[in-house]
C-alpha cells in the first residue's frame, strides 16, 4: 500500500517485483533530477530511504532479493509522467534510462537480471488490445495494420455514421497500436523493428507474433493513417506510399502480367499514360483506349482481350468526365477483369467507388486528403487479397511514405470533410458564374447540367469536387495574360489544397508535346482552376478583374 507523508510518497514493493516502464523511467530520471540531491535526502552522511538508480539497493532490487521501498518528492511521479508524455517518444524514454544507467558509476545490471525482468532495455514501448484497450507492456513495436487495421476500420464504422467522424476519429481512437496518453498520433522515426531473441523472431516470421520488422515493410505512424483512409473507403485494406504517381506504378505492375492487356480513358492524367504508352510495352503489355463514356468501345474491348485491368479516373483529368463506375464493374467483372478507379479530384468524401462495384480505388493524397500544399503521397484501397500482392511489389521496389509526412496527412485529413464542402461550394457556384460570362467559351465541371455526364456524376457522388476547367475566349497569349492579372491563385500544379491554384495545361503539363496537345483537346486557351477555401466572392472578385483584363 502507498503512504503519504508531507515530503515523500512511500511504496512497499512486494518480492518478487516487476517494474512497468514508467516506474523505470521515474527511477532512472531521479538520479539526475535536482530535487533528488543529498540535500533534499539528509546530506551524504546520513542515508537516505530513497532508491538511487545504480546503488545496490537498485541492483538488489533487480535481482529481487528483498522488499523494496520507494521515495520520491510529492508529485515527482505526475509530473514527470507528464513531462514525458509532452516532450518524449518511446525510444526518448528509454534513452533516459539508458543515460541515468550509464551516468552512475556502479555498472548496469547483469544480463540475466534484465532478462528476468523483461524490463528496463526493453519495457517502454506500448501496444495494446483493439477489443479491450488494455494496455500492454510488451517491449515490441505496435501491431501493424494489417493486423489490426480491418477490425479497426471497422469498429469506427459500427460507431460514426459520417465521413466527418470517420476523417477525424478512423484508425486514432479505435484500435491504434501506439498507445499514449496524447490526442493525435505519435510519429515514429525508426528504420527497423528489434526482437527480443530469436524465438520472438520465428514466432513473426511464422505468424504468432505481431510486430513490424523493417521500415520499407509498414511503420505505426503509416498503419493508423491506412486504418482511416480504408474507414473511409468501406475498404479492407490500404496501402499507403510515396506519391500517386508511385501508387499507379506499383498497381500496374503488380496486378497486370507480361502479356497482359489494359483498358483506359482518352482523359487521364498524363504521366500515368505515358508510363502505359513508354514502359509497360517493354513486358508486352497492350492498353486499349476509349471515351469515358463509350461503353460499347469497353465491351467490344473486353470481348477481344483478355483484359487484366481497368483503370480510370472519375472524374478525370482535365475535362471531369464522369465514368459509370457501377456498369463498368458489372460489365468488366463478367469477363473477370479487375476495375480500378483513380478518385483523386472526388475525394473519399465525394464519392466511394469500392461501394460502387470498384476493386480497388486510388488517390494521389498530395491533393484533397493532404489538403495543404505540403506534402506528398499516395494509397490504394481495396479488398486485402488485392491490396497484399501490391504490398507485396511495394515491399521490393520501396517508394515508401516517409512517417513524418504520414503525420501530415492524418493531421491535414481532421479537417477533410469540412474543406471539400467548402471546395465543392465554391466550385459550383464559380463555375455557374464563369459559364455565364461572355468571356468563357465553356466550362468543365460534373455538377453543370451542361456537362456531358453531369447524370452520372448526380448519381454516384455527393459532391462534384473542387476544381473547375474552362476555356477563355481568345489565344495562348491572351489566356497568359489572364492568368498573370490574378492576384490570389498561384500559378502551379496540383490542385485540392487550401490556397487556390490556377495553371494553363498547355504551358504546364503538355509544352513540350504539342501532337498530344492536339490528340487529346488541350487548348491553348484551356484553365484549370482549383478553388481553395478562401471566401467564394472574393476568389469571383478576382477572375472577373482578370477577365476585365484582357
Amino acid at each position: 500500500m502507498a503512504v503519504t507523508s508531507a515530503s515523500c510518497h512511500f511504496l512497499a514493493l512486494p518480492k518478487p517485483f516487476i517494474p512497468s516502464a514508467a516506474a523505470t523511467a521515474t527511477a532512472a530520471a531521479a538520479s539526475f533530477d535536482p530535487r533528488s540531491t543529498a540535500a533534499n535526502h539528509g546530506g551524504p552522511d546520513k542515508p537516505s530511504a530513497c532508491l538511487r538508480p545504480g546503488s545496490s539497493s537498485s541492483l538488489r532490487h533487480l535481482g529481487f532479493s528483498s522488499a523494496l521501498i520507494l521515495r520520491f518528492p510529492p508529485n515527482f511521479v505526475r509530473q514527470l509522467s507528464t513531462k514525458a508524455r509532452r516532450n518524449c517518444s518511446n525510444i526518448g524514454v528509454a534513452q533516459i534510462v539508458a543515460a541515468s544507467w550509464s551516468n552512475n558509476t556502479n555498472p548496469v545490471p547483469p544480463p540475466s537480471a534484465a532478462a528476468a525482468i523483461d524490463g528496463p532495455l526493453a519495457a517502454v514501448p506500448l501496444a495494446a488490445d483493439a477489443d479491450s484497450a488494455a494496455v500492454v507492456f510488451d517491449g515490441i513495436a505496435s501491431p501493424p495494420q494489417t493486423a489490426d487495421g480491418p477490425k479497426a476500420a471497422a469498429s469506427a464504422s459500427a460507431i460514426f455514421s459520417s465521413d466527418g467522424s470517420l476523417a477525424v476519429h478512423a484508425g486514432e481512437r479505435f484500435g491504434r497500436g501506439i498507445v499514449t496518453d496524447g490526442i493525435t498520433t505519435p510519429i515514429v522515426n525508426t528504420s527497423a523493428y528489434w526482437f527480443k531473441n530469436s524465438n520472438q523472431l520465428l514466432d513473426f516470421k511464422e505468424g504468432r507474433h505481431t510486430s513490424y520488422e523493417y521500415g520499407r515493410y509498414g511503420n505505426p505512424t503509416t498503419a493508423v493513417l491506412e486504418a482511416k483512409i480504408s474507414a473511409l473507403e468501406r475498404a479492407e485494406s490500404t496501402l499507403f506510399m510515396a506519391s500517386g504517381m508511385n501508387a499507379s506504378v506499383c498497381l500496374l505492375s503488380a496486378l497486370v502480367p507480361a502479356g497482359g492487356h489494359i483498358v483506359t480513358t482518352t482523359d487521364f492524367y498524363r504521366k500515368t499514360r505515358k508510363y502505359m504508352e513508354n514502359e509497360l510495352p517493354q513486358k508486352g503489355i497492350t492498353t486499349t483506349v476509349i471515351d469515358p463514356a463509350d461503353v460499347d468501345s469497353l465491351t467490344a474491348a473486353l470481348d477481344k482481350h483478355n483484359v487484366s485491368l481497368f483503370f480510370t479516373e472519375t472524374p478525370t483529368n482535365p475535362f471531369f468526365r464522369c465514368v459509370d463506375i457501377k456498369l463498368v464493374s458489372e460489365l468488366c467483372h463478367s469477363k473477370g477483369t479487375v476495375v480500378c478507379i483513380d478518385g483523386t479530384f472526388a475525394s473519399p468524401i465525394n464519392q466511394k467507388a469500392l461501394m460502387l462495384g470498384a476493386d480497388l480505388v486510388l488517390h494521389s493524397a498530395t491533393k484533397f486528403i493532404a489538403g495543404h500544399n505540403d506534402v506528398l503521397g499516395g494509397c490504394i484501397s481495396g479488398s486485402e487479397e488485392l491490396i497484399s500482392k501490391i504490398r507485396l511489389y511495394h515491399n521490393v521496389v520501396g517508394g515508401v511514405l516517409n512517417p513524418n509526412a504520414a503525420y501530415m496527412i492524418l493531421r491535414g485529413m481532421k479537417t477533410l470533410h469540412l474543406r471539400v464542402q467548402q471546395h465543392n461550394s465554391t466550385a459550383l457556384r464559380m463555375a455557374q458564374f464563369l459559364e455565364e460570362h461572355p468571356k468563357i467559351i465553356r466550362v468543365y465541371y460534373p455538377g453543370l447540367p451542361s456537362h456531358p455526364e453531369h447524370h452520372i456524376a448526380k448519381k454516384q457522388m455527393t459532391g462534384f469536387g473542387g476544381v473547375v476547367s474552362f476555356e477563355v475566349d481568345g489565344d495562348l497569349r491572351t489566356t497568359m495574360k489572364f492568368i498573370d492579372s490574378l492576384k490570389i491563385p498561384y500559378n502551379a500544379p496540383s490542385f485540392g489544397g487550401c490556397e487556390s491554384i490556377i495553371d494553363q495545361p498547355a504551358l504546364m503539363s503538355y509544352w513540350d508535346s504539342p501532337s498530344e496537345r492536339t490528340k487529346y483537346g488541350i487548348k491553348d486557351n484551356l484553365v484549370r482552376f482549383s478553388c481553395g477555401v478562401e471566401d467564394f466572392e472574393d476568389l469571383k472578385a478576382d477572375i472577373a478583374q482578370a477577365l476585365d483584363a484582357i
